[in-house]
């Protein structure tokens, strides 16, 4: 009498391969996980520039605009002269919120690397 033989799919017979999951890929520092780390990086790094650049352009144009409208520079409020009391009480506010616009676009961003980790 013959031998009885089990006959399977062959691909049982193979260990189930599971993707890598984008973590392990950023964790062993692989190609693919080089290119999410750097591009998180360069949003980021996008943001803070534009944040800046707006920043520093709005506080650089002010001189220029107390010296073409000169008459801003006659307006006297509480005895101090407008463009002193733009650069010494409106601008620090002005800075918090654009800190508090780069945070909490900064954390957005993050959000979204964390949730496109997640998704895979």
């Amino acid at each position: 009498m013959r031998e009885r033989v089990t006959v399977t799919h062959p691909s049982r017979l193979r260990p189930r391969m599971r993707p890598a999951s984008l973590t392990h890929e950023i964790d062993e520092q692989t190609e693919l996980g080089e290119v999410y780390i750097s591009s998180l990086i360069r949003s980021q790094l996008r943001l803070a520039l534009a944040v800046l650049t707006v920043a520093l352009g709005v506080l650089a144009a002010l001189p220029l605009v107390f010296r073409v409208f000169p008459e801003i520079t006659a307006i006297s409020v509480l005895g101090i002269t407008l463009p002193w009391l733009i650069l010494g009480v409106v601008v620090y506010p002005a800075f918090l919120g654009a800190a508090w616009f780069y945070a909490s676009n900064a954390e957005r961003i993050e959000r979204d690397f964390a949730d496109i980790l997640n998704r895979r």
